[in-house]
């Protein structure tokens, strides 16, 4: 049998503008997401990021795809032992931690404006599927209202105070001749600046891209779900009888993942009164069927619900779906990662579900601007507010950008970090003065702690001198 190539199936047209343009004429806006650093966001944060993104969504005209995809991808640390300037201490701590594991976290938004007719396709009419496919006519004037939505999105986010969206380009979509692109990296499931196409096998053993073997779980049934989610959740390793630690709904299949993976998050913004309609003729035809089937009744007990609350609280009835794409290079580790997914998946009261059908047409869906090729049957309706609390909402720790600091580890993975816990919280407002107070049991490290933050305020005052 002769291998199809990617450029045959490819359903990517352009990249104009900023906007990926497919061949079906789908048009795909593309962010670079900028979340809050793990642990430190609180329960009423939590519900301030819920309600902006929720705010954000409504803005979004029918027929459009809210795509959030997190990668966490597995990297070692390099340390910069380059610097001429360093002193002995300050190179030893960077050799010890040499190779130091930890999980780098990306995140990407993708804004899609489709059609009604692409919504529904299932997944025989992706365009895996079909020998070729046939572009229609654009329509200018929803493109320009998808547009000015999308910028009204964008500024709602960006005021939350909590999330920053900055537009990705072209270049950065496509690539350049030096540095490969977003789709690029997509194709070859990695990050790296030396990102090279790989051959991809979609075939009855699985999914597997050039060496990487892939397993999918996704959430696309409504039954999967917990009974009971919310904004946050407490993790319990962390909080105390007193003190509780917040972390996002979804963070088990986030940062709290530890292996190479993507975590998909759709959402499929439809004519809402028309979904309520359909469910209205739908309660009618299971009542009249009931005393034939006490399923007929229960469903339509359930549906009866699902429109109460719908027209008490004026929500917006939409589809969604969540997966989690999991990838290693040996096949034995990746029945180790299956069983971690699944019992994470489960740690949020959810019914891990392997799909080993779907898998390659969910992973051709996952490819930056091809969200409208989804398959319809794969997605579950829901409200937006409850669809939105599976959305990780943390990222890991990031150094700060202020030269004066000090060195810190990340508490999951022990990455070491530059904080600076005086200079840049007085430029943000978060604190009005510098004092300390330094508590913890003795041999800690109180000493070396205090005479560390000495040296550097000493430091920093005789080079502003200088200046």
């Amino acid at each position: 049998m002769k291998a199809a190539t990617i450029e045959s199936k490819f359903p990517l047209l352009a990249v104009e503008h900023d906007c990926i343009i497919s061949k079906d004429a789908d048009i795909t806006v593309a962010y670079c997401v900028e979340l809050p650093g793990l642990f430190t966001v609180t329960n009423t944060e939590y519900e301030a990021i819920h309600s902006s993104w929720a705010k954000a969504v409504k803005v979004l005209p029918e027929y459009c795809v809210v795509h959030k995809q997190d990668w966490f991808v597995r990297e070692t640390y390099k340390p910069a032992t380059d610097k001429d300037d360093m002193s002995f201490l300050s190179r030893s701590f960077e050799k010890h931690f040499n190779e130091r594991p930890f999980l780098n976290h990306s995140c990407f938004l993708f804004l899609t404006k489709t059609t009604k007719e692409r919504m529904r396709m299932q997944s025989n009419f992706s365009s895996l599927c079909r020998g070729n496919i046939i572009p229609k006519e654009v329509n200018k004037d929803t493109s320009m209202k998808f547009l000015e939505a999308v910028g009204q999105f964008e500024r709602i986010m960006n005021d939350s105070g909590f999330v920053t969206l900055t537009r990705i380009t072209s270049d950065e979509i496509t690539g350049t001749g030096e540095k490969p692109g977003l789709i690029e990296k997509y194709f070859s499931l990695s990050l790296d600046d030396t990102t090279c196409l790989e051959d991809l096998e979609l075939g009855a053993d699985g999914l597997r891209v050039g060496n990487k073997h892939v397993c999918l779980h996704t959430l696309s049934d409504a039954e999967d779900l917990p009974g009971r989610i919310g904004t946050d959740m407490r993790y319990e390793k962390l909080s105390t009888d007193r003190s509780d630690c917040r972390l996002s709904f979804a963070s088990p299949v986030g940062l709290l993942l530890s292996c190479d993976h993507i975590y998909n998050q759709y959402l499929f913004i439809e004519d809402s009164a028309e979904n309520l309609r359909k469910f209205e003729k739908s309660a009618r035809n299971m009542q009249s069927l009931s005393r034939y089937s006490r399923g007929n009744q229960i469903n339509k007990e359930w549906i009866d619900q699902y429109l109460n609350e719908a027209h008490s609280f004026g929500l917006t009835s939409i589809r969604a779906h969540f997966n989690v794409l999991a990838w290693s290079d040996d096949v034995e580790e990746l029945k180790h990662i299956r069983n971690d997914v699944g019992s994470q998946l489960a740690l949020m009261e959810c019914k891990p579900r392997h799909n080993t059908v779907d898998a390659a047409t969910l992973y051709w869906a996952g490819m930056p601007g091809n969200s409208g090729d989804f398959p319809a049957e794969e997605a579950f309706y829901t409200f937006i507010e409850p669809a939105l609390c599976f959305f990780t909402e943390e990222t890991n720790y990031r150094s700060s950008p202020s030269p004066f600091g000090i060195k810190m580890a990340d508490r999951v993975s022990g990455k070491p970090l530059h904080v600076d816990i005086s200079d840049l919280p007085m430029k943000k407002g978060i604190i009005t003065n510098r004092n300390k107070f330094i508590l913890g049991p003795s041999g800690s490290g109180k000493s070396f702690f205090t005479n560390h933050m000495v040296r550097q305020y000493y430091e920093q005052g005789v080079r502003r001198e200088v200046a």
